[in-house]
Order: structure tokens, then C-alpha cells, then sequence
């Protein structure tokens, strides 16, 4: 069973030493059939007051530091060691209740798929709508793999990939406007366009390991990640990543799921000082396989964390 390791560092540095109110940490993976933690460390300088790990509404693992120190700088270090056992690519059979789209889900889970069918961003002109459409067949129903594959591969060849520099995720009408954006923007906006389709759609957070020299032509790499998870009836939870192509958990370790990405940021907090008293942050992100740490985690790299 593959056996991966992760290594996330984030440093926060002042002009001064400062107070720091409390951090909301969420960068342990979030284990299930097809993932298991073998080893994890969370580092924190300086240290804590408190640090107590709590489950969100979603069941995501949470760690809450709150801090009686003053310092000019602030880190975190998170070292996680998993086994990575992904399925292979699920296929629905003609058998399968959502075979077809239009499908209906069922009256005992709908209830609970709600929050996740529910558009949360407003498309006055109905261009999200258009789009989600146009993977429709005109004539017959649609296979539901078809929708889902045809969005999935249909970013990651028409947008532009691309970081911003700027906190946060774009709404996905300026996804879809500039065809341009972050595997965030890109996770909300298809999030977004299935949901105008009646099907359920989260959003996950987590990391993608790039094998060797990243012959497989991902980008997202060396920060953190992020993808879509549909809901459908038979089948569960299903991943995939419009940034790369994926269907599955191929090479994507999940951190958090939730509804909407502003639930899922790993690492957030506040500072008690003047504006100009921070500096900045660096963070540093390494996905190998086990027995590379060393090589990989050199501790050099500066990235843009999405």
C-alpha cells in the first residue's frame, strides 16, 4: 500500500513581537476507506497555551491554539504520513439510479444533500446555468459520467490556471468571465454549475502528490489543493479535480470537506498589533513518498499558499 508523506510549514513574521489571538488549524488528512494515518505531528512555536483538536459540522479534524506569549515570529509545522490506497475510477452501470441524468435522489438522503444542491452564489444572467447546460445531450438523457467528466476535463482545458495573489476565492461568474483562476476558483465554479443541474457537489481541500518530475502534467503542486466531491445516489462520494483531469482520489489526499471554501482554509487567525508591525508569510508544502523526506523537505521554498 503506497505510503505517502506530508510536510506543511507556515511562518508568520513581524517587526516586532506581537500577540497573537487564537488559530484554527485544519491540516490533518481526514482518513477514510482509501486513506489511513500511519504517523502525525503538529509543531507550534512558540508553543501554545492550549491546543485542543475539535470535529467540525463536517467531521473535518480542527486544532484551536490560543497563545499567552508575545513573538516576532509564529509557525506551524505539520508532518503527516499516510497509507494511499485510491480505488479505481468508478463507473455506473445502467442498473445504477443515477445511470441518467436527470435523476432523482433519494426521499431519506435528500433531506441531507440540501446544503450541497443549493446554489450559494448568485448568477443573475444565468451564465453558470448556460454553462452547466451545454454538457447536456439535446435530444435524450444524458449520462450522468458524461456531465461529470465532460466538466471536469472541459476546465482544465478551456480555463487558464493561474495564482492570485489576492485572499480568498473568486465568486465563479469572474471564474467563468476571465477563464482564469486557482484549483480553488476552479473546485467552486464546477461546485457551483453542477449545483445548478440538481446535483450534489462539496468542496474538499487537502494535497496533491506529484509523481517523479510531474510527468503526468499537474500544476497545484507545493501548495495546498483543491477539488470537487459529487454525491450520487449507489455511489457516494465521488472526487474529481478540474485543475488536472482527475476522477478519483488518484494522488489527492483530502484535508477537509465542506460546503463552501470559506469553511475548509487551513490555517486561520489574528494578530494583536499595528498593521505594519507583519511582515509576511512563507509556506512551504512537500507531498513524496515515504523515504524522501529528507531530499524534498529542504525547507527553502517560498509559495503562495490558495
Amino acid at each position: 500500500m503506497p505510503l505517502l508523506t506530508i510536510n506543511h510549514k507556515t511562518v508568520y513574521r513581524y517587526t516586532r513581537p506581537v500577540a497573537f489571538g487564537e488559530h484554527r488549524i485544519m491540516l490533518q488528512p481526514l482518513p477514510g476507506h482509501d486513506l489511513r494515518i500511519r504517523a502525525s505531528q503538529l509543531e507550534i512555536a512558540p508553543k501554545p497555551m492550549q491546543l485542543r483538536w475539535i470535529h467540525d459540522v463536517f467531521g473535518n479534524s480542527v486544532a484551536i491554539a490560543t497563545f499567552d506569549e508575545r513573538a516576532d515570529t509564529l509557525s506551524f509545522t505539520a508532518t503527516a504520513t499516510v497509507e494511499h490506497s485510491p480505488a479505481e475510477e468508478f463507473a455506473l452501470t445502467p442498473d445504477d439510479p443515477a445511470y441518467f441524468y436527470p435523476f432523482l435522489y433519494d426521499d431519506e438522503e435528500f433531506p441531507d444533500l440540501l446544503q450541497f444542491v443549493t446554489p450559494q452564489y448568485g448568477d443573475p444572467n444565468g451564465e453558470l446555468s448556460a454553462w452547466a447546460r451545454q454538457f447536456l445531450d439535446a435530444e435524450a438523457p444524458t449520462p450522468t459520467f458524461k456531465i461529470l467528466s465532460g466538466m471536469t476535463h472541459g476546465i482544465r482545458r478551456a480555463f487558464a490556471y493561474r495564482k492570485r495573489h489576492e485572499r480568498g476565492t473568486q465568486h465563479p461568474l469572474d471564474t467563468l468571465q476571465t477563464g482564469s483562476g486557482t484549483c480553488r476558483d476552479y473546485a467552486l465554479f464546477m461546485i457551483e454549475a453542477l449545483r445548478r443541474l440538481g446535483i450534489a457537489a462539496r468542496f474538499v481541500s487537502g494535497y496533491i502528490f506529484i509523481p517523479g518530475d510531474g510527468v503526468d502534467g499537474y500544476v497545484g503542486g507545493g501548495s495546498t489543493h483543491a477539488w470537487v466531491q459529487v454525491y450520487l445516489p449507489s455511489a457516494g462520494w465521488i472526487e474529481f479535480d478540474p485543475t488536472n483531469g482527475i476522477v478519483g482520489t488518484r494522488d489527492l489526499i483530502r484535508v477537509a470537506v465542506a460546503r463552501d471554501p470559506r469553511q475548509a482554509i487551513p490555517l486561520h487567525g489574528t494578530y494583536l498589533g499595528s498593521a505594519d508591525a507583519f511582515v509576511g508569510m512563507e509556506v512551504d508544502i512537500s507531498v513524496v513518498a515515504a523515504g524522501e523526506e529528507m531530499e524534498a523537505w529542504d525547507g527553502t521554498r517560498q509559495v503562495e499558499e490558495v
